[in-house]
């Protein structure tokens, strides 16, 4: 045997010791990175919650009418560029935009473009104040030293769709996230406690849930929209709709836990752990449940988007969040009109970033709920 041939068996023996020696997570880990289009979806996915997250920043206005561009009222998207006819600028430019009276308009205000007067982008700029962990600040990533740039366009109140749009990504994201979060610790433990004791608990426990999942969501928030008074805040409903979402998005997650724990009360290591003296939920949650945090985690993973669509919906049908708030479906709500479809088609660009969001989540979630059995395609 040459030296090659050791050299490529010691390689072989060695992955094969690495593979079957990983943890969990590592296994996981790999067999997901082997899936291009989930991959892609995680790219997609990070890129579309920093830019949330970091939206005051990145973004060159307030999105709330405080930021709005009065001289500009359902304007076209501005695009930056470098050259036109009068030469060329190393530096990105837009056009100046003029406001005037004129006869022919029966002295309307007239918005004009003047292609002889060159507004220079700027990057870390000063301007709107925001916060960052009690921390004001007022830099943003680029702007104009006068006037407005608008990447997206303007709506019909002069506010930036550019700025909305991220913004509305970060509260759509946060909304799903207490959702998550709320309907994650409720399915584990009403879950938890159904598959271990069984008998009449869990009877009991399964009447609640299948009266939470028989409960309509649309004449639920039909209801609980006339139930919200008027002087609520913006900060307050949107809480107040983080947890409906919660409260009724658990059944699915606790079903799928009492059936696992069904399935692994009776096993030896559960046996051994009770005549060692370990109470219930130090089982649930020490034994039981870690047994299968892989499949948690693809739940979690697959549920935002269902949480986000549902936000987005209620928001879009005026049952959910409203302005000054700026989420996805607060957003929708203004491309309903046949106006817009013919005459203002920019303002469907938070739809294609909706779209893509949601479509991230998806194949995130089937790469995750591939992965999740890294033994299942091991050759015996």
């Amino acid at each position: 045997m040459t030296e090659a041939n050791i050299y490529d068996n010691t390689v072989d023996q060695n992955a094969k010791d690495a593979y079957f020696t990983a943890s969990q997570g590592q296994l996981i880990w790999t067999r997901f990175k082997k899936q291009k289009a989930a991959m892609v979806g995680a790219w997609v996915l990070v890129f579309l919650i920093l830019s949330g997250i970091f939206a005051p920043f990145l973004t060159p206005y307030d999105p709330t009418i405080a930021g709005r561009d009065k001289d500009y009222l359902n304007g076209a998207p501005t695009i930056p560029q470098f050259c036109d006819d009068n030469g060329c600028s190393l530096r990105p430019f837009v056009y100046a935009l003029e406001r005037s009276r004129s006869a022919k308009t029966n002295f309307r205000w007239v918005t004009t473009i003047n292609t002889d007067k060159r507004q220079y982008l700027e990057f870390f700029v000063e301007g709107s104040h925001f916060k960052y962990f009690g921390i004001t600040f007022n830099t943003h990533l680029f702007g104009l030293d006068e006037g407005f740039v608008h990447l997206f366009g303007t709506d019909s109140t002069g506010k930036d769709i550019f700025s909305r749009t991220f913004h509305a990504i970060n509260t759509s994201l946060a909304v799903g996230t207490i959702g998550v979060f709320i309907a994650f610790v409720l399915a584990l433990i009403i879950g938890g406690i159904s598959g271990y004791y069984g008998g009449w608990v869990d009877s009991f426990i399964q009447m609640v849930t299948d009266a939470v999942r028989t409960i309509p969501a649309i004449p639920l928030f039909m209801a609980l929209a006339a139930f919200i008074p008027d002087t609520w805040s913006a900060e307050e409903r949107f809480f107040f709709i983080s947890i409906i979402l919660g409260l009724i998005g658990w059944p699915t997650l606790a079903r799928r836990v009492r059936t696992h724990l069904l399935t692994e009360r009776n096993q030896e290591y559960v046996l051994a752990a009770q005549l060692c003296g370990a109470s219930s939920g130090h089982v649930i949650r020490k034994h039981l449940l870690p047994s299968f945090t892989s499949y948690i985690i693809v739940d979690l993973v697959i549920s935002f988007p269902y949480m986000v669509l549902s936000e987005t919906a209620l928001s879009f049908i005026g049952l959910g969040l409203k302005d000054p708030v700026n989420s996805l479906g607060v957003m929708l709500q203004n491309v309903t009109s046949a106006d817009v479809l013919l005459n203002y088609q920019w303002y469907f660009i938070p739809v294609i970033f909706f779209i893509v969001l949601v479509m991230a989540f998806v194949f995130v979630g089937d790469g995750l709920r591939d992965a999740a059995d890294p033994y299942g395609d091991t050759k015996k």
